[in-house]
């Protein structure tokens, strides 16, 4: 059970969300890979994208590996966002999401992300101006509003359809509340009555159970998960699995589980080279630890003696071997 966006239609309703520091292109294929409905790239700032800036053309990677293959676009002026939309299609791009939900000081500081909330007219002047450019169908993902004086998401979303947006995902929380609190699944249902396109459910969705709760609570078509899938990139899949079986993936083992981890370690190397890619895996190998002692399958101190082995050597070769080591221990505890 898939979701259609445009003429593209999802092998199933249960996606991964887009992450600055997170969905990388190895994160990504590694979820795509173990089944997730969909993945969407970290947020690329549509100027510095035309500007060709490094760091945003390594965010806009993937299209060789991926497919549907999703850059998320953010800016503040149509120009740029336009021109934004021809160059992520021009890199292959076969959908293009639109960022109006990000609370980050930093982007919301220059007036993009959910900032752009605060002017509905001018969110939908962004709205028009991407969907006009693109050739490929555009989304939009946002939060219930600015603040909770502001709650309205309910109009940009119509006004996003009216311009053609083929799919809307709505955090249940406020700019304002940044990740506090519980996200108001509820009030994304307000939403529901007032588009006829497909609605993505988007917060503290980390279960089979919290996912169908989500999609009751707000009447949406799918769940996009975020830190839910923290430490283990097949979770969208296992939770698509358990909404609709067939559609997504079993729990991997243990022996899985390692090898998926161990697969994904060396694609952040490859992908940022030895000495950066050391760096940006120790959050993601610390986020493994984390959910095997959530397990119970590591002791809080033998956790903290793999988090300062693992995630404090530039060796990656012994990190690979590590990762090997650990997960035998774990196995053969779950053996005995």
């Amino acid at each position: 059970m898939g979701i259609r966006i445009g003429s593209i239609e999802t092998r199933n309703r249960v996606f991964l969300a887009p992450m600055s520091g997170v969905t990388d292109e190895p994160f990504r294929l590694t979820a795509h890979e173990q089944g997730a409905g969909l993945v969407v790239s970290e947020m690329v700032a549509s100027e510095e994208l035309v500007n060709a800036r490094p760091d945003m053309m390594r965010r806009a990677l993937g299209a060789q590996s991926l497919s549907p293959f999703v850059i998320q676009l953010a800016g503040r002026e149509p120009q740029w966002m336009a021109e934004g939309a021809r160059v992520a299609e021009a890199m292959g791009a076969q959908i293009i999401d639109i960022n109006m939900g990000c609370p980050a000081r930093e982007v919301t500081g220059g007036l993009s992300g959910s900032a752009l909330m605060r002017d509905p007219d001018h969110a939908e002047q962004l709205i028009a101006a991407t969907v006009r450019a693109a050739r490929v169908p555009v989304t939009l993902k946002m939060r219930l509003g600015w603040d909770h004086d502001s709650l309205n998401a309910p109009d940009l979303a119509k006004r996003a359809e009216a311009q053609g947006v083929a799919m809307v995902t709505v955090h249940g929380r406020t700019r304002c509340q940044f990740y506090g609190g519980k996200a108001d699944w509820a009030a994304i249902a307000r939403v529901r009555g007032t588009i006829s396109i497909p609605l993505i459910a988007n917060g503290d969705g980390a279960s089979v159970d919290d996912a169908r709760a989500m999609l009751r609570a707000s009447g949406a078509d799918g769940v996009m998960i975020g830190r839910g899938a923290y430490g283990r990139p097949w979770w969208p899949a296992v939770i698509a699995e358990g909404l609709d079986p067939g559609s997504g993936r079993a729990e991997p083992s243990l022996a899985e589980e390692a090898q998926i981890i161990r697969l994904h370690h060396e694609r952040i190397i490859a992908a940022h080279g030895a000495h950066h890619g050391n760096r940006i895996a120790r959050k993601h190998l610390g986020w493994v630890i984390g959910r095997l002692a959530e397990r119970h399958l590591l002791t809080a101190a033998e956790a903290a003696a793999w988090r300062s082995s693992l995630l404090q050597t530039n060796d990656n070769d012994a990190v690979r071997e590590g990762l090997g080591t650990l997960y035998g221990q774990v196995r053969e505890r779950t053996a005995a």
